[in-house]
């Protein structure tokens, strides 16, 4: 039986290349069907993919952060025979060199003091960076005399300072680098590409949402019911909003120099995971009620911030909402989600004093802090939909009978 070559798959409808996030594998090692082979992300979503055969590892092609082309050799395995013992592999490759830290000088080989037979491994020199070498050098220290307290042994300036006495010195840093993979990488150049190719207007105001925080209120008493946060509100209100204004909720192709208005309302959920920041998609919030609505933003947001998002789930919104809860300060830029044309952002709400015509009282306040692409959103229709917003959140009973608040 012939070598088996996997192929880096089609993962997705117009995906051309796959970017490898880690492998699970080594060359040599015994796999077993769907025992997992490597990790690869491509438009923000993250997929392991699975060994279709058993046998024996005998070759991997990439390095993680590498971007391989949708059928591109990626993994080969040489598929063990029937009841046949793994077959024993002989050495492919040398072994990687052990990873050295940036700035660190490797050791030279001498080989004066190598066997004939090569059996002996080279001595190496104390590890430490070039300046901990220089300043050594300079103070006639041999660095092989000094026990090592950093990294692997690494002798560094503390250790130097011990040996010298000298405590005056400056102290000394390093610099960890971290490299831009994965899904870290394709939030990096979605936000690249979002700022460089839309001239964003930002719209700030202020909401009145003390009404709202009492409804809320008396809603969340039902412990059999999901507790609502002020988002599933929010969400209805710019559904709602979409009615009167139907231009925010669009895409534009700019490379073809068109504007894509939908007439469903698929609303983007900014989300922090830990593996950085997702758009988990509401589809038709239009059509839902509130508990629905709810339930839904739950339903997939909880799926992106444990990795478990469908391809499906992460696509095709047409207006995003951006919220950090209670750190969301009181105003904030937010990024539109290319190519959508309108993101609305939630500030925290916060008790302050407004004048009621006659005294101050204290009132529950919310900013709205909301960007457009100015070249197909006007000021005056980015300001027109977001106080459409404001009044729905400011009277919510109307979001749910159908009546459209005066802007005020």
């Amino acid at each position: 039986m012939g070598d088996y070559v996997f192929k880096v798959p089609d993962v997705g409808e117009g995906v051309a290349e796959a970017e490898l996030v880690s492998w699970f594998v080594e060359v040599g090692d015994q796999v077993t069907t769907d025992q997992r082979l490597a990790e690869v992300v491509t438009d923000k979503v993250s997929i392991e993919l699975p060994s279709p055969v058993s046998g024996v590892v005998v070759s991997l092609h990439g390095s993680p952060g590498d971007r391989l082309a949708v059928g591109s050799d990626l993994v080969i395995i040489r598929p063990n025979g029937d009841g046949a013992p793994p077959p024993v592999l002989e050495s492919i490759a040398p072994p990687p060199a052990a990873a050295e830290e940036p700035g660190i000088e490797p050791a030279p080989v001498d080989p004066a003091n190598l066997e004939q037979a090569g059996s002996m491994v080279p001595p190496t020199r104390p590890m430490a960076t070039p300046p901990v070498r220089r300043r050594a050098k300079e103070a006639g220290i041999d660095l092989s005399s000094i026990p090592g307290t950093g990294p692997d042994g690494r002798v560094t300036h503390g250790d130097l300072d011990r040996v010298l006495g000298d405590v005056d010195i400056a102290p000394s840093s390093t610099v960890t680098e971290i490299p831009v993979v994965g899904i870290r990488r394709a939030i990096a150049d979605h936000m690249s590409l979002s700022k460089a190719r839309i001239p964003h207007i930002t719209y700030v105001e202020e909401v009145d949402v003390t009404g709202l925080q009492k409804l809320r209120g008396v809603l969340n008493r039902d412990e059999k019911k999901r507790r609502l946060s002020i988002l599933p509100f929010v969400m209805i209100a710019v559904a709602r909003a979409i009615e009167h204004h139907p231009k925010v909720n669009a895409r534009f192709d700019d490379d073809r120099g068109v504007v894509e208005q939908d007439s469903a309302v698929h609303v983007g959920i900014a989300t922090q995971t830990p593996s950085g920041l997702l758009v988990p998609v509401v589809r038709h919030a239009e059509t839902l009620d509130l508990w629905t609505c709810a339930a839904e933003l739950s339903r997939v947001s909880d799926a992106a911030k444990e990795g478990k998002s469908a391809p499906a789930d992460l696509k095709g919104s047409t207006i995003s909402i951006s919220s950090l809860g209670s750190l969301g300060g009181i105003v904030s830029t937010p990024v539109i989600n290319y190519p959508e044309v309108a993101i609305v952002g939630i500030n925290k709400v916060e008790t302050r004093p407004k004048w009621n015509g006659e005294r101050f009282e204290p009132r529950q306040m919310m900013n709205l802090s909301s960007a457009f692409d100015h070249r197909v959103i006007d000021g005056w229709d980015a300001a027109t939909f977001i106080q459409t917003v404001k009044g729905f959140l400011e009277e919510p009973s109307t979001m749910f009978i159908g009546n459209r608040p005066e802007a005020r």
